[in-house]
């Protein structure tokens, strides 16, 4: 789904040592979480901003922030969802995430630590997307340009801006409408929610995927598909899109917020990130394996996604 970091001026273990991890589990892990992580942000127009400070990308930094919901209210199956990432994000990095809904106006959300959620079950609201975004560089000021809304890109997207006074990370996501929903449509909003949330608080970049026979082992990765001709609510739409990547969070999604929460750096798009997971390992393969058994989490784990083992 659209991910974007926008620079606008812009299964129990006992007290024993953990067992090694299998190499090809270990090898699959580090390659992705390089993709995924280690990464530099690129703009010519934030340069331009003398203001604006130094930007450090820490997947810590999000743990405890607020979540404001806005637009329509949550759809049960949403709620489902959110309330499991909120549950798995408080046990791995030991803060709550609060959560309220602020009816239709972001503005109700205030300025400090949240994570604006927009919720839409029929066509893109633009106006009210573009509200959003305008009050966020109103208190933020990342430089949105003047004159030009901004396009709905996707059914779920997320935006994290950098500015003169902070950062904001705005997301907007359809859900089902109200009433009963198909198995079909709820793995396919469920789904697209997921990752967005998970993108959001971990930094996380989409990962491609080429190799269709080669199986999924992070919510990360994307299989490229052209679905660009289809209507979003459309039987294709969703089937094609729940193609492209696992349906949940895979054991390697996991295992990276274990490292994001335990990480001693500064930053984690960085080599020292991947030094310090290279270390640690064995110990945080230990903690996932002991996460995946809680089953408050399994409304948004993939149990089908993860390396084979020979």
């Amino acid at each position: 789904m659209a991910r974007f970091l926008s620079l606008l001026t812009l299964v129990c273990f006992g007290l024993a040592q953990p067992a090694a991890a299998a190499p090809q589990e270990r090898d699959a892990f580090m390659a992705l979480a390089k993709k995924g992580w280690v990464y530099e942000l690129r703009s010519a127009m934030w340069r331009h901003d003398p203001l604006i400070p130094p930007i450090v990308i820490n997947g810590r930094d999000m743990a405890g922030a607020a979540l404001c919901l806005v637009g329509e209210r949550p759809h049960p199956q949403t709620r489902v969802v959110i309330d499991s990432f909120r549950a798995l994000m408080a046990e791995i990095f030991g803060k709550g995430l609060p959560l309220r809904y602020a009816g239709e106006d972001g503005a109700a959300c205030g300025t400090g630590r949240v994570v604006t959620v927009r919720l839409y079950s029929d066509r893109p609201p633009q106006g009210a997307f573009n509200a959003d975004l305008r009050r966020m560089d109103e208190v933020f000021q990342f430089g949105l340009p003047k004159g030009r809304d901004q396009v709905v890109m996707s059914p779920a997207q997320a935006q994290t801006f950098f500015g003169r006074n902070g950062r904001a990370t705005h997301v907007m996501v359809k859900q089902p409408a109200p009433g009963e929903t198909t198995d079909l449509e709820t793995a396919f909003y469920a789904s697209i929610l997921i990752e967005e949330l998970y993108q959001s608080f971990t930094f996380g970049m989409d990962i491609l995927h080429f190799d269709p026979d080669t199986a999924f082992l992070s919510k990360l990765e994307e299989y490229p598909v052209n679905l660009r001709t289809l209507p979003w609510g459309s039987a294709r739409y969703m089937e094609g899109l729940l193609t492209s990547n696992p349906y949940g969070l895979c054991r390697f999604d996991v295992f990276m917020l274990h490292a994001l929460a335990e990480a001693p750096v500064v930053q984690t798009n960085s080599e020292e990130f991947l030094d310090y997971i290279a270390t640690d390992f064995e110990r945080l393969e230990a903690e996932t394996n002991v996460t995946l058994t809680h089953a408050a989490y399994a409304p948004i784990l993939d149990k089908d996604c993860g390396v084979a083992e020979e």
